[in-house]
C-alpha cells in the first residue's frame, strides 16, 4: 500500500517539476558539433526561434524565466544570456584583468577593469609566468558563447558572464 501511495505521488508531482524549470532552446541543449550535425546551423535566425517557439509550445518546460536587459542595471549587456543571437551586439570586447595573473585552471574568474566579471566555463587549463593587468579580449563564438583570450598568447578559454 504504500508503494502505491508513492507511485501516485511521484506521478501527481513530476509534471509540476518539470513545468517549474526554464524552457531550453536547442542552442543551449545540444553541443556545437550536435548542432551542426542536425543541420541546425542551416537554420536563419528567425527560423530557429520559430522551430524553438514549436517546441516550447508542445514542452512541459514552458515557463521562460524573465532575465533583466542587464544584471547589471545599465551598461554593458554583452555576455549575458538575455537576448536572440540576432540581436546580439558581436563586437569585442578588450580590456585588462585586474591585478595578477597567472592563466586558468578550469574555474577561474576574471575581473575586468571594465566592472565585468567572466567566469571560465570549459575546464582547459593554462599556466603562464605572473603578469600584471594584462589586455584581454573577449570574443563572441557560436552559439551564445564568448572566448577569453590573453594579448600575446595564443590560448583560449569559453566564459560565461556573471555580473
Amino acid at each position: 500500500m504504500k508503494k502505491l501511495f508513492l507511485i501516485i505521488l511521484v506521478c501527481i508531482f513530476t509534471p509540476s517539476l518539470f513545468a517549474q524549470q526554464a524552457f531550453s532552446s536547442l542552442e543551449e541543449q545540444m553541443t556545437g558539433k550536435e548542432f551542426n550535425a542536425t543541420g541546425l546551423d542551416k537554420l536563419t535566425p528567425d527560423e530557429l526561434a520559430a522551430l524553438n517557439e514549436w517546441i516550447r509550445g508542445r514542452s512541459l518546460a514552458t515557463l521562460d524565466e524573465a532575465k533583466p536587459a542587464s544584471p547589471t542595471g545599465s551598461g554593458d549587456g554583452r555576455g549575458f544570456e538575455n537576448q536572440r543571437i540576432s540581436d546580439m551586439d558581436r563586437a569585442p570586447i578588450t580590456s585588462r584583468i585586474v591585478g595578477k595573473f597567472t592563466g586558468w585552471d578550469g574555474q577561474t574568474t576574471f575581473k575586468l577593469e571594465n566592472g565585468m566579471i567572466w567566469e571560465q566555463a570549459d575546464k582547459d587549463k593554462f599556466y603562464i609566468r605572473e603578469v600584471e593587468n594584462p589586455v584581454v579580449t573577449i570574443e563572441p563564438g557560436a552559439f551564445k558563447t564568448w572566448r577569453l583570450s590573453v594579448e600575446g598568447y595564443a590560448s583560449v578559454c569559453r566564459v560565461e558572464r556573471i555580473q
